[in-house]
């Protein structure tokens, strides 16, 4: 006689949550708990730098330097669904629609950016399983940085699926929305210094 298989439990908010913080680099990704891949150099870098890029003019209110009306953030537990609960590379809220950071853990408030850094060993989750999710969820904008192969993905909501609005790599600069008011140059997301001047004279 075979026994019926068990019900599959899915992973929740609590189990999460159970893992020590300083050890809770996981997801809950399709109802199982997911370690995410260890940053690479070359993954922290680019989330590093993407992160500067867009907080330097817009992670302030607006109607001041820069055109502002953003909250950014890095690696924040956010439940989009019962069994979906990510730790984007980045996210970012319009100030309209989230007057004040929110307090609860995971995060309820659907973000209107993401920013996902692409890992070789977990490539597939941010492009397909995770990206599945996020339409569902109505998250406007997704963008995908991919160090491997040095490329930046802009994404848009459709109701029928992600709609690519632009892309670049190496070399190229780009104006993605919803943040057209800043140009972007691939290259010095992935490292390159095209900010660096000539080396300071020693004048001793």
């Amino acid at each position: 006689m075979t026994l019926p298989a068990r019900p599959r439990r899915h992973a929740t908010a609590a189990d999460l949550l159970a893992i020590p913080e300083a050890e809770r680099f996981h997801e809950i990704i399709d109802g199982d708990l997911v370690p995410k891949a260890t940053p690479s150099w070359s993954h922290g870098r680019a989330q590093a730098r993407m992160t500067a890029r867009v907080s330097d003019p817009y992670d302030r209110p607006p109607g001041r330097r820069g055109p502002g009306g953003w909250w950014f953030v890095t690696e924040v537990e956010i439940a989009l669904e019962p069994n979906q609960i990510y730790r984007p590379d980045i996210a970012g809220w319009r100030r309209e629609r989230l007057a004040a950071p929110p307090t609860e853990l995971p995060v309820r408030a659907r973000p209107d950016w993401v920013c996902e850094v692409l890992s070789p060993s977990n490539a597939s989750n941010d492009t397909v399983k995770k990206l599945r999710t996020y339409h569902r969820s109505q998250v406007p904008h997704t963008w995908i940085l991919d160090p491997l192969h040095e490329t930046l993905t802009i994404l848009r909501w459709t109701e029928g699926g992600y709609l690519l609005v632009a892309a670049g790599g190496r070399g190229d600069r780009v104006r993605g929305e919803p943040f057209e008011a800043i140009e972007l140059d691939v290259s010095e997301l992935f490292g390159d210094e095209d900010e660096a001047g000539e080396p300071e004279k020693d004048d001793t």
